[in-house]
């Protein structure tokens, strides 16, 4: 026997329904962000979510989407309640929809808690800035946009470019420097296709990375209003393991383009002014509300790192969402498709990449003592091979000087075993800082200008 479950109000009228929005009278004393049960005329009940509130009308957003309802025979009761996520240890090596039902045939989880997708607001007093260097065994990431423990780093790509295969390999190598200790993996997919979200599923398989995986996946053909809630299970996933159980946690989000247009589409639904190329006005506001849940916090032993991958309309990264991203994020990894079709892998623009949080995570104690120094003299030579590079194209190789020769080599070089390396290869920050030196050894030591003589003495390979 079943208990009809205990409802706080109930909206006395439904206005109008759209898309997947229902118009109500508003009720007195709700909450944003209220859990509510719509009953439709056909006796189907469908979740839904209060996202906007009023004094003549509240918005609820219906996960699953409706249509045909019947505004008399429709009911819409609320729980008093915000969207809550069930959670224990037991929420690792698990697959998710974007609702938290479970998509594995597996049965749901025995929760030991319920928590707020929305998470705790952290009292900024109590973070402690990323300093912990994280190796991810890409030879561009580690030596020239190293990512730290509790950092938000994007990865700007586009259309067509190997995003999803550069994220599987980070996934699958990603340490913390000077210890053996891997990740919890939490992986949100937005909006992708089911090749997409398989490749993912079936990498983490493959490697037996999938027992300290949780994921959420929404797919194109799930409903749009979904692709909201996504990122928040997934977050509130990694929170409970990091706070709770002490875990390092690295969560991955794919696509956050996705999201925003999902954001975009809710925003007309309820007649909104638009702002920036049709995207709302809070879009900054509601991006920063999810990528700010990174972070390390005083007296807990774990971390919440995030890596969100979002693909650049048109390649175009003055775009919103890569734009109000960059401010938000502690740098970007950007691809280059000019680099991909030189069949470059990883493409990573090395010239609009950054990472923000570099320099607190490398040096003595973290990588090595000439990371710094490597890191500047490398992007030097690199730049100066490229500007040769293009200059030649107009002046003819033949007018270039011998010191023209060795930089555009170098820069060669600098590309096919520095940036290029394999999907299964995996180098220590070691193995990467000494691509470079051997890079710097083709060039007349007095190029050097950037690295202290006490390294190039101690680093620099003998020329025979």
């Amino acid at each position: 026997m079943t208990t009809e479950p205990l409802y706080v109000k109930e909206a006395k009228s439904i206005s109008k329904a759209k898309g997947s929005l229902l118009f109500v009278e508003s009720v007195p004393d709700i909450r944003f962000g209220e859990i509510v049960d719509v009953r439709l005329a056909n006796g189907e009940v469908k979740l839904g979510q209060a996202i906007d509130i009023s004094k003549e009308t509240s918005v609820i957003q219906v996960f699953g989407g409706v249509s045909e309802v019947d505004l008399i025979g429709c009911k819409v009761r609320f729980k008093g309640e915000t969207l809550r996520l069930p959670v224990s240890k037991d929420l690792l090596g698990r697959i998710f929809n974007g609702r938290a039902e479970p998509m594995d045939g597996a049965p749901p989880i025995v929760p030991e808690d319920y928590l707020d997708v929305n998470g705790e607001p952290i009292n900024p007093a109590s973070r402690i800035p990323p300093a912990e260097f994280i190796e991810s065994g890409l030879s561009c990431i580690d030596g020239l946009n190293a990512l730290v423990r509790g950092q938000k780093l994007p990865i700007f790509s586009g259309s067509g470019l190997p995003h999803n295969r550069i994220v599987a390999q980070i996934m699958r190598q990603a340490t913390v420097k000077g210890t053996d200790e891997q990740f919890a993996i939490v992986f949100a997919a937005i909006g992708v296709s089911y090749d997409d979200a398989s490749f993912f599923m079936k990498n983490l398989e493959q490697t037996g990375s999938l027992d300290r995986t949780v994921a959420f996946i929404n797919t194109a053909s799930d409903p749009v209003i979904e692709r909201i809630s996504t990122p928040r299970l997934a977050l509130t996933a990694a929170e409970y393991l990091a706070w709770e159980h002490d875990m390092h946690v690295l969560v991955i989000i794919t696509d956050m383009t996705n999201y925003c247009e999902a954001l975009r589409e809710l925003s007309a639904m309820k007649e909104e002014i638009p702002s920036r190329r049709g995207y709302p006005g809070y879009m900054y506001t509601d991006l920063a509300m999810i990528y700010e849940r990174a972070g390390r916090i005083k007296g807990k032993e774990g971390s919440v790192t995030i890596m969100p991958i979002l693909t650049m309309p048109d390649d175009d990264i003055t775009h919103p969402i890569p734009d109000l991203t960059g401010y938000i994020t502690e740098g970007q990894v950007v691809l280059s498709r000019a680099l991909d079709r030189k069949g470059i892998y990883p493409p990573i623009d090395v010239f609009l990449s950054l990472s923000r949080m570099m320099k607190e995570g490398i040096g003595p104690g973290k990588t090595r003592e000439d990371h710094n120094n490597v890191f500047m003299q490398s992007y030097a030579v690199y730049a100066e091979g490229v500007y040769l590079r293009e200059i030649s194209t107009i002046v003819g190789a033949d007018a270039l000087t011998d010191r023209d020769r060795q930089y555009l080599a170098a820069a060669d070089r600098f590309e096919n075993e520095f940036i290029s390396q394999g999907e299964n290869e995996k180098r220590t920050v070691e193995e990467t800082l000494g691509i470079s030196w051997d890079i710097f050894a083709s060039l007349p030591e007095e190029e050097l200008k950037l690295i202290s003589q006490e390294f190039i003495k101690k680093y620099l390979p003998k020329k025979d």
